[in-house]
């Protein structure tokens, strides 16, 4: 069997289509999600429906104690120690958008945009990684955006959480590279998801993509799984772009 997958924010969006994708190629999903039960348990038997194998793991990656309490069971505790479903692929997407002029910016937004992204990044992987490292493979994925790249008006907190993401994965790629583990981020620009509700203009932001269309989340769900696999062994510390050629 391959290895277990944790994808956060998986009940819905790109999470969502990651895990449908990632189970598709044979692994074994751990669908994270923080409330949505009823969407989270639609992917579920989506992929069950497809042959494949996916378990639901609710709670708030922002959460370190409820992160460290729901991942407990496949951490093992000593250097010789196994657990009955290694992780050895997380895919960190669960995130969420407070847009507003710097200075509307309240400080209970910033703390749930960065909390939820950047913090959320740490909580999950800090405690796998070392499993990854011990068996010599792994695969983390961090989902930035295209914001996180290039900075977007209204989006300091969102723009600060997802270039924080792509800082994170340069550096640990570095640690963990020679014990076979990848670490690498996917910056997605507009994408057909939930979180295109708040754009004010659509239609005249599309126009600015040079594709002169949205992404659909299994094209980057594409992206993720190629980076989670054997084939792309040889990539990490790298930022990945799917944005229509908008930047």
């Amino acid at each position: 069997m391959k290895p277990w997958v944790l994808v956060t924010g998986a009940s819905r969006g790109i999470g969502a289509a990651c895990a449908v994708r990632l189970a598709a190629a044979g692994h074994p999903v751990l669908i994270n999600y923080r409330g949505n039960h009823e969407a989270a348990r639609a992917v579920q038997d989506r992929i069950a429906s497809a042959g494949g194998v996916a378990e639901l793991l609710p709670f708030d990656v922002a959460d370190r104690a409820a992160a460290e309490a729901a991942l407990a069971p496949f951490v093992a505790e000593g250097p010789d120690a196994e657990v009955a479903k290694p992780i050895g692929v997380v895919v960190s997407n669960a995130g969420v958008v407070k847009d507003a002029p710097y200075p509307s910016l309240s400080p209970a937004d910033w703390d749930l945009v960065t909390r939820t992204t950047l913090d959320g990044f740490f909580h999950v992987t800090r405690p796998l990684v070392l499993g990854m490292v011990r068996r010599r493979w792994g695969r983390i994925v961090a989902m930035s955006s295209i914001s996180g790249v290039v900075g977007n008006r209204g989006q300091v907190a969102y723009s600060a959480a997802k270039a924080g993401l792509i800082g994170a994965v340069r550096s640990l790629a570095q640690e963990v590279a020679k014990r076979g583990v990848t670490v690498n981020a996917v910056a997605p620009g507009l994408i057909e998801t939930d979180m295109l509700a708040g754009v004010a203009d659509l239609e005249e932001a599309t126009k600015r993509i040079p594709m002169r269309r949205l992404g659909t989340p299994d094209e980057v769900a594409a992206l993720v799984a190629y980076l989670c696999g054997d084939d792309a062994g040889y990539v990490t510390g790298q930022t990945i772009s799917i944005n229509g050629g908008l930047a």
